[in-house]
């Protein structure tokens, strides 16, 4: 796996959650992430306001965090950060 930006994943958390919402064990299979990182990550975008707890351990992505997604999608767009990895 390539080396990912925590904004990258930060991304992968918040795609996963929008929408219905999501389980821990979902979000760390469609982030590729621990539990201990999960933990991390789920504490810090909550703390923010990005995502919030829905109960029967389920997270959903906020309306603040669907808008982060959205000038993320955008900044990678106007300039890719992820470059070709060398042969």
């Amino acid at each position: 796996m390539k080396c990912r930006s925590r904004s990258d994943i930060v991304g992968l958390i918040l795609n996963a959650a929008n929408g219905g919402g999501a389980t821990k064990t979902k979000l760390m299979y469609r982030a590729y992430l621990s539990s201990a990182q999960l933990r991390e990550y789920l504490g810090l975008l909550v703390e923010n306001g990005l995502i919030e707890y829905e109960g029967h351990q389920t997270y959903r992505t906020t309306e603040k965090g669907i808008r982060l997604l959205q000038i993320h999608d955008k900044m990678e767009e106007l300039a890719p950060l992820c470059f070709a990895e060398k042969a």
